[in-house]
């Protein structure tokens, strides 16, 4: 088999890896959840491609990213619930669907998105979906979740609590301003210093979570992503710790070999560099 442009191609690899006769052991044995993690993973090395501006990095981890949506088509169609075709009926339908200034008609196009179009529609597929849930014997899906549940468990802990807030406060669940919170965390952070005197590591777990969450919370009243923010600092950290590596290895030793405050006179050289 060789390599092609065509994502048939790619589509008949996979049916290939997933032959129970002829496959890949591995990749017979794989199921939704197990590569669900794969498929997160994907997406941030994607990510990690284009804050770097690496466009070959770009292209091949937008073809493993790629390559996992085949992957769970691969899986459902083997199930007979859907394929790879259908997946792409889908979103081309969605996206013509939520552009008729685009893709509608001449009068549609001249008239542009009129205000409050994008909810409506988003109202329609909602509706439809319940529909062909019904049509499938499922309960409609707000009897099995609650108003905050359609923010998706496996966003990261920080994105997730900004998406958490942000939908609790459209229905005016929210602090009114920034300075309250600082009080907020200030009040979180006396709790977690009680939950550690007293020794408790699941209390001091729970209160560590409630700083972080508020800090979120301080962060989106201020228009700062706290994803972003740490996702910075971190490479902050990075950068000056390789500095001091970096000192090191010119005067011929190694990281284990330094002192901890020989370490901090050069973590304070790099802070002072930048």
């Amino acid at each position: 088999m060789q390599p092609s442009k065509d994502i048939s191609r790619l589509i008949e690899i996979m049916a290939a890896l997933r032959d129970p006769v002829s496959g890949c052991p591995w990749d017979i044995e794989q199921s939704f959840s197990s590569i669900a993690p794969y498929t997160i993973e994907e997406a941030y090395e994607v990510a990690d491609a284009i804050e770097r501006g690496d466009m070959d990095e770009l292209r091949d981890e937008l073809g493993d990213l790629l390559l996992q949506v085949v992957y769970h088509s691969r899986m459902a169609e083997e199930i007979g619930e859907f394929a790879f075709g259908d997946v792409i009926e889908a979103v081309t339908r969605k996206m013509i669907r939520r552009h008729p200034h685009v893709f509608g008609d001449e009068d549609a196009r001249r008239k542009g998105l009129p205000k409050g179009m994008w909810e409506q529609i988003k109202a329609e597929e909602k509706s439809e979906k319940q529909a062909a849930r019904a049509a499938r014997g499922l309960p409609p899906k707000e009897e099995q979740a609650g108003y905050l549940d359609s923010v998706p468990l496996t966003q990261p802990a920080l994105t997730r609590a900004l998406k958490l807030q942000q939908k609790a406060s459209r229905v005016g669940f929210d602090w009114g301003a920034a300075e309250p919170i600082l009080d907020k965390i200030e009040e979180e952070i006396a709790e977690l210093r009680a939950a550690m005197a007293e020794g408790r590591p699941d209390l001091v777990a729970g209160e560590l979570g409630d700083v972080l969450f508020a800090v979120v919370n301080l962060g989106r009243h201020l228009e700062v992503d706290a994803e972003d923010s740490l996702r910075k600092t971190n490479d902050k950290f990075r950068d000056r710790f390789h500095y001091i590596e970096r000192a090191l290895k010119a005067q011929g030793r190694s990281l284990d070999e330094a002192s901890l405050d020989e370490m901090e006179e050069l973590w304070q050289q790099a802070k002072a560099a930048e």
